[in-house]
């Protein structure tokens, strides 16, 4: 698709594994707050989260057998970079905030932002267990101290992307962590990047999360992330 065929158009997109008892809210809580958007989901279920999306009028397109969340998430962004200006991400399990959504992307439409990061961890959000909350405030001190970025939350689930800046950046899709490299290669590479605060709520259903698998490899983004070279800002952004 061409430039000027996505231009200004905003895609919403997920990644789903077996959130059937999330994903209609979350889907009308889009709908409500960015009711131009594209919703798009790659999904890996064995439930019916597949069919309640597309009945809501979501493009869904399938990984099965499932091959993870990096493959699965680094697929959403390429398609939906392919079809809008902008991506935004959340979860599909009612623990982002869509109303956040139109926020998000005028940043990056208006304001000339690559990559707007939620944070979660403005305060410590009551939803998330104590031992997260402390990891995930580690990671972000280790990625300030050898990378310079100020930011305070390098697993959000909720962000936004400028399309063009998602065609230019390679991403290591097939480990876990991948939003730690999502959110640290563009800023090396010059892309102009921001955070913002957001609210975190409870989350619908079961988590599938490997604490130390996610810890292991959250600090092996962070330190590997430092042999990309620091960059001046792409030519042509503001």
């Amino acid at each position: 698709m061409s430039e000027s065929a996505r231009s200004g158009k905003l895609v919403v997109a997920m990644i789903s594994r077996n959130e059937e008892k999330a994903i209609e809210g979350v889907v009308d809580s889009i709908r409500a707050a960015a009711p131009d958007a594209e919703i798009l989901i790659v999904d890996s279920s064995t439930d019916t989260t597949a069919e309640r999306a597309r009945a809501k009028g979501v493009t869904v397109l399938s990984q099965l057998p499932p091959r993870g969340y990096g493959p699965a998430m680094m697929g959403a962004l390429r398609e939906a970079a392919r079809r809008g200006e902008v991506v935004v991400t959340l979860d599909c399990d009612g623990t982002y905030p869509a109303s956040e959504i139109p926020r998000l992307a005028k940043m990056v439409i208006e304001e000339g932002w690559d990559l707007v990061n939620a944070t979660r961890l403005a305060h410590r959000p009551a939803a998330m267990p104590l031992a997260n909350w402390m990891a995930n405030v580690l990671f972000a001190v280790v990625t300030r101290i050898l990378h310079g970025l100020r930011v305070s939350d390098v697993h959000s689930g909720m962000r936004a992307y400028r399309s063009a800046m998602l065609d230019q950046v390679e991403f290591a899709a097939d480990a876990p962590a991948l939003p730690v490299e999502l959110l640290i290669k563009p800023a090396r590479l010059g892309f102009r990047v921001v955070e913002i605060p957001i609210e975190y709520h409870e989350r619908i259903g079961t988590t599938t999360l490997n604490r130390f698998v996610s810890t292991y490899w959250t600090f092996r983004r962070i330190f590997a992330l430092t042999a990309t070279a620091r960059c001046p800002r792409p030519k042509g952004r503001p």
